[in-house]
């Protein structure tokens, strides 16, 4: 049988669809590559970095937090001592951004998310440095720890923990009545007993505050303080008249006169003193002289022996003296 070669309205329809449909993939591919940059000129450029956990191939790369670029590969570096540059990463930049990526910008790398998903991200260079050519090496900028971070994170978490547990044995025992504060809270005795010392206090402190008590005076009657003022001034004259010059205090305290000659009576006491200790003069020879110390006693008690005597017979004294003529 021989096939027709018209088109019907439903193999129109189909193809219609089908137009529609390539249209609108082409239309989202070329969007989708305008968003992602896809169809840009592109240049590369390479970081080291010790570790790139959560950074895949085909990862993004950013320029001050725009979207700017791609991971294009993720390489092993041969083991040597430099432990920060474990990994080689090239990336490709668009070129329409060159002179934002300058010799003083530094990757970084950031969170994409709360998944783990890593990217980098460029900080824009200065005029002062030169622009980066193709196959330059971008250094490695300061980046947080995310990890480091939550595992602090979660020692919080357990410190909080052992916080609220300890605070519920603490509470569980105040409310069993263990303790000063489990007593304050249960003993009704405690209470009462506190209750009754803030009543006899609050009496104390009335006691205190009438005007007709000695405390109650000193706080409410002015004439304790006009008594100090008085004497403050009293003092305050006392003060002025000791610093005149002219009166008595004053010059023994401003005038060297005395001080000179106190030094001078001071110097001769200490050469009588010392001429007292040598053993020259009268006074010296009967410090140290122990004979002449002897002779004056001897001759005081002889002295005595014969005033004695005179007192006993005076006649035998004055027999002769006195004569009548």
């Amino acid at each position: 049988m021989k096939r027709s070669t018209f088109i019907t309205w439903d193999q129109l329809k189909v193809g219609a669809v089908i137009l529609v449909a390539l249209a609108i993939l082409t239309v989202a591919i070329a969007k989708l590559g305008q968003a992602a940059n896809l169809f840009s000129e592109r240049y590369e450029l390479v970081t080291f970095l010790p570790n790139a956990n959560g950074l895949r191939v085909g990862g993004q790369v950013a320029v001050a937090g725009q979207l700017a670029g791609s991971v294009k590969s993720i390489e092993f570096l041969p083991v040597d001592g430099d432990t920060l540059r474990n990994l080689k990463v090239t990336v490709e930049i668009d070129e329409t951004i060159r002179e934002q990526v300058r010799a003083d910008s530094k990757a970084r790398l950031k969170n994409l998310g709360l998944l783990g998903d890593k990217y980098l991200d460029i900080s824009p260079g200065t005029p002062r440095y030169g622009t980066l050519a193709d196959g330059d090496t971008l250094p490695l900028g300061p980046s947080l720890d995310y990890e480091a971070i939550i595992g602090q994170a979660s020692g919080a978490v357990g410190d909080m923990v052992q916080l609220t547990a300890d605070l519920k044995t603490i509470t569980g025992g105040i409310v069993r009545g263990e303790g000063a504060l489990g007593q304050l809270v249960t003993d009704r005795r405690l209470y009462d007993e506190l209750t009754g010392t803030l009543t006899r206090t609050n009496q104390l402190l009335g006691r205190l505050q009438n005007p007709n008590g000695t405390v109650g005076r000193l706080i409410e009657d002015p004439a304790l303080y006009h008594n100090l003022t008085r004497m403050i001034g009293s003092v305050d004259s006392l003060v002025v008249a000791l610093n005149s010059p002219n009166g008595t205090a004053g010059r023994l305290l401003r005038d060297s006169t005395l001080y000179t000659q106190l030094t001078g009576v001071a110097q001769g006491a200490d050469s009588l003193v010392k001429g007292l200790n040598a053993g020259r003069g009268m006074a010296g020879k009967l410090l140290t002289d122990q004979a002449l110390y002897d002779q004056l006693n001897k001759a005081i008690t002889d002295l005595n022996a014969i005033l004695a005597d005179v007192r006993r017979d005076p006649r035998k004294y004055t027999k002769g003296m006195i004569k009548v003529f």
